[in-house]
């Protein structure tokens, strides 16, 4: 009997240790530390471990940066007279990939010898491509602005050797003036089979990895030429987050933030009329347990410790993007440059 409560105890004090090591404190402060400079603007980057940072941005850059030593691997591509400009990348478990903007839009993918190969390529009046994800291994999704009648989807269903863009037949018809932001290669989620698209209108919704679509209403409606939601997180299938905002008027913040928790069916919005105002990137903190987010823009960084009812200004260092290597640590990229953001409790 001694040994059984003994045991029973010993449990109890684990569970309890367990317990109060799950309390968070809110961030109050954040350093940054800026770890690549360049002329170029940088809106994409990824993670493709926890050691290797990829980005991609104007003037054909891309390249990787190596955490732990601090070693920094960077490129041009230039397709005839045209340098790229970059905005959405994205990797499979074999393969790093890279999309940009206008005509041509131009998809490259590892190739062979350290060489880019470019897999797709689109010229038109209306092109213009924004994000890049990947769901596995073997497929993938990028999303465009409106063209021919609906947005402009890509759909890769072989390691993104090859994309075929999603009929208009099977994609709800666009709205007017419906296109969405490539402003952080944040507007698509992936919830398992279940694919999330913010445009400047609307959520687009797949549930069959990208096969057909139908729309969702959002209380962001794009209300100017710059309005409308720029970026999206979930944290679990059921808690997401989206901002945005005005980007010719960064002061304005009503109705730039709605959270959902219904896996993104209906949204609520939250902090309207208060700030912040405009951002291009938001991002849940890994292992808050959905409460925390940061969210970046050219007018500073901001943090929620109350899935965005509350902000706080955590610095006014201004980015475009970002992306959590751990529940402390992050790396944004903006004008020129490339950062560490280490969030204080």
């Amino acid at each position: 009997m001694k040994n059984s409560i003994a045991l029973f105890l010993i449990i109890l004090l684990l569970a309890s240790c367990k317990k109060q090591q799950a309390v968070r404190s809110p961030f109050k402060s954040v350093k940054v530390e800026v770890v690549y400079k360049d002329s170029s603007s940088i809106r994409a980057i990824t993670f493709l471990d926890k050691n290797t940072l990829a980005f991609a941005g104007s003037n054909g850059l891309y390249g990787t940066y190596t955490l732990p030593t601090a070693v920094l691997r960077s490129n041009r591509m230039q397709f005839d007279s045209i340098a790229p400009e970059f905005r959405a990348i994205a990797h499979n478990t074999k393969d790093f990939f890279m999309m940009s903007v206008g005509s041509p839009a131009l998809l490259y993918k590892t190739g062979t010898n350290g060489e880019m190969d470019l897999v797709y390529s689109e010229e038109g009046e209306n092109v213009f491509y924004d994000a890049m994800a990947f769901w596995n291994s073997e497929e993938g999704i990028a999303v465009g602005d409106t063209s021919n009648g609906c947005l402009a989807i890509l759909i890769t269903r072989n390691g993104g050797a090859s994309w075929s863009r999603v009929a208009c037949t099977n994609l709800p018809k666009a709205i007017e003036e419906e296109g969405a932001y490539a402003a952080s290669n944040s507007n698509i989620v992936l919830l398992g089979d279940t694919t999330l698209v913010a445009t400047t209108k609307r959520f687009l919704k797949s549930v069959d990895k990208g096969k057909t679509w139908t729309a969702i209403e959002t209380p962001i409606k794009g209300t100017t030429d710059y309005h409308g939601m720029y970026s999206m997180d979930f944290y679990n299938a059921s808690t997401g987050f989206v901002i945005g905002g005005d980007f010719a008027q960064p002061e304005g913040n009503a109705a730039n933030k709605a959270l959902t928790k219904d896996g993104g069916n209906t949204w609520q919005l939250v902090a309207d009329g208060k700030n912040p105002g405009y951002k291009s990137c938001v991002q849940f903190v890994p292992h808050s347990d959905g409460k925390e987010l940061v969210s970046v823009g050219f007018n500073g960084i901001n943090y929620s410790a109350d899935q965005g009812h509350t902000w706080k200004t955590l610095s006014e260092e201004g980015f475009y993007t970002l992306r959590f290597l751990n529940d402390s640590i992050a790396y944004a990229a903006g004008k020129g440059r490339i950062a560490k953001l280490s969030f204080k409790q």
